[in-house]
């Protein structure tokens, strides 16, 4: 188990050296954004490789299509714009760029070797409750489907012409969670611990990696910072009003003043 770690944790380190180099030479921060999905890609590859838990395939597979359809989806979004995007601007306004390397780099590569824990822990442990398996991966794939199906209904709403669509997307999955795609982000990793934990209490010992992983997408990076963002947009407010922000949910009845 060891060497998984530290073979992961080196890929980590190397993969987010590559990305600061590549930012600096870019000017552009946000590309830490895409590398967060493949990171975990390459997390898994390397479990792959150097675990010997036969699970350790099944777990490369899963992460391996969360994380190629979200790093491309994110790189896809971020070389339409040469832009830094405004999060990362406000952060590093007027600070050396040595503050990006820790508060950007360093934090997310710490945070994606930590998050893949479940991965790693699982290369290495041989499977003994294989139902566990069956749920982590029904669990995963309605994660897959939330972030995959809301990303297209957004992507297809943004494409309209604006005279013609809502103040606001609030269809689709949209209809029922504010962030489907940060939604199915949670259930991906929720799935992937469950799959993990398949190999007994060991598995539970990560419980704080998707723990952490949900805590960054509704309070720290995700939901909770893009709302600051969105709440002054015409219409959100009420949109707000009656649409869970995370957990898909029955839109509420808001009463008309």
């Amino acid at each position: 188990m060891l060497t998984v770690l530290l073979a992961s944790l080196v890929a980590v380190a190397l993969l987010m050296v590559a990305t600061a180099l590549l930012a600096r030479r870019m000017g552009r921060v946000v590309i830490v954004d895409a590398t967060w999905g493949f990171g975990f890609v390459l997390v898994a590859l390397v479990c792959a490789l150097v675990g010997d838990a036969g699970v350790r395939w099944l777990l490369l597979v899963m992460v391996g299509l969360w994380g190629l359809r979200l790093g491309r989806h994110t790189l896809q979004r971020l070389l339409a714009t040469d832009e830094e995007d405004p999060r990362y601007a406000e952060l590093l306004d007027g600070k050396p760029y040595s503050f990006a390397v820790t508060r950007v780099f360093l934090t997310q590569g710490l945070a994606m070797w930590f998050v893949s824990l479940p991965v790693q822990v699982a290369a290495v442990t041989e499977t003994r409750w294989t139902w566990l398996v069956v749920v982590g991966v029904v669990v995963w794939a309605v994660g897959l489907v939330f972030e995959t199906v809301g990303d297209a209904q957004l992507s297809a709403y943004r494409a309209r012409p604006r005279e013609s669509r809502p103040q606001v997307m609030d269809q689709g999955l949209w209809r029922y969670t504010r962030h489907p795609n940060y939604f199915g982000d949670a259930c991906v990793w929720w799935g992937v611990w469950t799959v993990g934990l398949g190999g007994g209490l060991v598995g539970l010992a990560t419980v704080l990696s998707p723990v952490v992983m949900t805590y960054f997408l509704v309070f720290a990076t995700g939901a909770r910072l893009l709302e600051k963002t969105m709440m002054k947009r015409a219409g959100y407010p009420e949109y707000a009003a009656r649409t869970s922000m995370f957990v898909p949910l029955p839109p509420r009845k808001v009463a008309v003043s």
